[in-house]
């Protein structure tokens, strides 16, 4: 994401898409009733009589929208924002939805911009210039690539030996080639990006020394870590321990993840915490509350936005959890709101 202008008295913010996680952010940052105008496409209406109406091409065209409803959906990689036409060429007072993509501009206009959406525009500025984690889940004979986004972990490729047949004159041959499918996987989904291989076992170990003298530039920023399983639960399982910390450092997920945990385990050892809306709402009002996490889902309510505000009007951090990835389905299991305390409270 790019910043390229911004007008703090007309609460006024031009942004540039840059990533499929700008989108995920936006759609954390934009809201009901807030004012988005972008180059959009939509069919121009011509009349040749009164009586009948004739569809004309879609035109290229600037609208601005009132918002009413923002989606983002992983796998289209669009945001679609729809709302109530105010200015442009034409149909003012109509319905228009906004697909928004990599490489779109739009600006985004609020009454009044909070505190954390400006610090989520921050944070995704900072992301765009990191590299994507790309974790490598081994088994013996099973191996599952997944890519690590702002919002969650895709799962990209699973892969299999095909082990049918006669084997040659031993297990390594097989072995070998099974290593040289996984490698040559890898090049097309992120060459480049930070690897984290897991697993039980020592098949983690003998991929990357095979790696590290066949295809040196996969493993130069490599961690091999080990996990129970292998797979999508392996992944979720080192995620969840913190053990990829130096690959990981920075990212959103992995931020999300630590902070519903550290609640989590304030709750198991019965320590100063707070779940659930009416519960987190009086020790808000107390000024109890150190970090409020806040499911996404919650924001755009009126009681979640207050209590935010308040929040940070007592000297309390926010931080918004994405409903997409795991440490986000755990908050909404406590009422989508959690907060860390600064002592216990009744």
């Amino acid at each position: 994401m790019k910043i390229l202008h911004q007008d703090k008295r007309e609460g006024k913010i031009k942004i540039r898409i840059d990533t499929l996680d700008d989108l995920w952010h936006l759609k954390n940052v934009i809201n009901e009733d807030d004012l988005v105008s972008a180059v959009t496409f939509r069919r121009e209406e011509t009349q040749r009589d009164k009586i009948r109406s004739e569809r004309g091409e879609k035109k290229r065209m600037r609208l601005d929208i009132e918002v009413e409803k923002v989606e983002f959906h992983e796998f289209s990689d669009r945001l679609r924002i729809l709302g109530v036409i105010i200015e442009g060429p034409q149909d003012h007072g109509s319905y228009h939805t906004l697909n928004l993509t990599e490489g779109d501009e739009l600006t985004v206009i609020k009454e009044e911009w909070k505190s954390h959406e400006l610090d989520r525009l921050e944070e995704a500025v900072e992301h765009s210039k990191r590299p994507l984690i790309t974790f490598l889940a081994l088994e013996q004979n099973d191996a599952v690539i997944a890519v690590m986004r702002q919002y969650g972990v895709k799962e990209m490729a699973h892969l299999k030996p095909n082990m049918g047949g006669k084997m040659y004159d031993s297990e390594k041959m097989s072995r070998e080639e099974f290593f040289e499918m996984i490698a040559e996987k890898l090049k097309t989904i992120s060459p480049d990006s930070p690897l984290v291989i897991l697993g039980p076992g020592f098949f983690k170990e003998d991929f990357f020394e095979y790696a590290k003298e066949k295809h040196p530039e996969l493993v130069e920023h490599a961690e091999v870590i080990p996990a129970g399983e292998g797979g999508m639960t392996g992944v979720k399982e080192v995620l969840k321990s913190g053990r990829e910390r130096e690959a990981l450092d920075g990212q959103r997920m992995a931020f999300e993840t630590e902070r519903v945990e550290e609640l989590l385990k304030q709750i198991q050892m019965e320590g100063a915490y707070a779940y659930g809306e009416d519960e987190v709402k009086k020790a808000i009002e107390m000024g109890a509350v150190e970090t409020l996490l806040i499911l996404d889902e919650k924001v755009r309510e009126k009681e979640g936005e207050r209590m935010m505000k308040k929040t940070e009007e007592m000297g309390g951090d926010v931080v918004v959890i994405s409903s997409t990835h795991e440490a986000g389905e755990k908050l909404e299991a406590l009422g989508g709101y959690g907060a860390v305390l600064r002592y216990k409270v009744q």
